[in-house]
């Protein structure tokens, strides 16, 4: 009786036991978040990232963590109250609403001296930090955000923001993906560098924007940058972006399959590497 005992408990704890797959915890934004969120495109976004990802090492247990129109800094802020749980893999793609929010980005000083979320580089630091205490192994990576114009968004036209092309607040993009790609290499992390994506560039986000002609009524459709003073109104005008206007983005900002694409392929080399070791 005892060795039966014995051999069910054996048999039980064999069948029971698992290792658990690795976790990757996708931090972000709009572009993270419409991963899982393609009626919010219009269904113009078939895979996001996270997918494309996921379909590619099948053993990576996934985690969305991508808000609505956040920014690093109330990620920072608000991260003990995300639930964002222990994982293997941590990435973090964020900055492009802070630009366009005003926030300040400050100095490389407010990262190495962790003065807190008052700036985007100090944000930065409560990330990291917060990362780190969940799991001081975790491998990261930084994603730089993408060049974006005119963004329209497809389902409430009034939402809308002009693209990096210049500034806002006297601030320019290209500094918040600088700032990102100086903050991994002074702590060894790898950096996605989007914004400086030479399938990214600024004629490449979309075909063109459809407009009506000052000078006639008419609707044309412009190519980057001639659409860039031509008005656009939320409130009577066509959706300015239809589907064969479709590039790396669908909207303006927000990629598109297209989009998702190159992001993967950003991030699969890292992925082979870290998983298969």
């Amino acid at each position: 009786m005892k060795v039966f005992l014995s051999l069910l408990l054996s048999f039980f704890l064999i069948s029971n036991f698992h290792e658990e797959n690795p976790k990757w915890v996708a931090i972000g934004d709009s572009i993270t978040y419409l991963n899982d969120h393609q009626d919010e495109t219009g269904n113009r976004v078939t895979k996001g990232y996270l997918t494309l990802i996921g379909e590619e090492f099948p053993e990576l247990d996934i985690v969305n963590k991508g808000y609505n129109g956040w920014t690093a800094v109330a990620i920072a802020e608000k991260f003990k109250d995300l639930e964002i749980p222990k994982a293997d893999f941590y990435s973090i793609f964020l900055g492009t609403n802070d630009w366009w929010g005003s926030k300040p980005l400050g100095t490389f000083k407010d990262f190495q001296n962790a003065t807190g979320n008052s700036t985007v580089n100090g944000a930065f630091r409560t990330i990291l930090d917060n990362i780190k205490s969940l799991n001081p192994d975790a491998k990261i990576i930084l994603i730089t955000p993408m060049k974006r114009v005119d963004f329209v968004y497809i389902n409430n036209y009034k939402n809308n923001a002009f693209g990096s092309y210049k500034t806002k607040n006297d601030q320019d993009l290209e500094d918040f993906a600088k700032a990102i790609k100086k903050i991994g290499k002074k702590e060894g992390i790898p950096v996605i560098d989007l914004y400086h994506h030479k399938q990214m560039d600024f004629p490449d986000l979309i075909n063109f924007k459809r407009l009506k002609n000052p000078e006639t009524g008419n609707y044309q459709n412009y190519p980057f940058p001639e659409f860039i003073d031509i008005p656009f109104d939320p409130e009577n005008d066509q959706y300015p972006y239809p589907e064969e206007s479709i590039n790396i983005t669908f909207d303006g900002l927000h990629p598109s399959d297209k989009g998702y694409q190159l992001i993967f392929e950003g991030l699969s080399p890292l992925f082979k590497g870290w998983l298969e070791r």
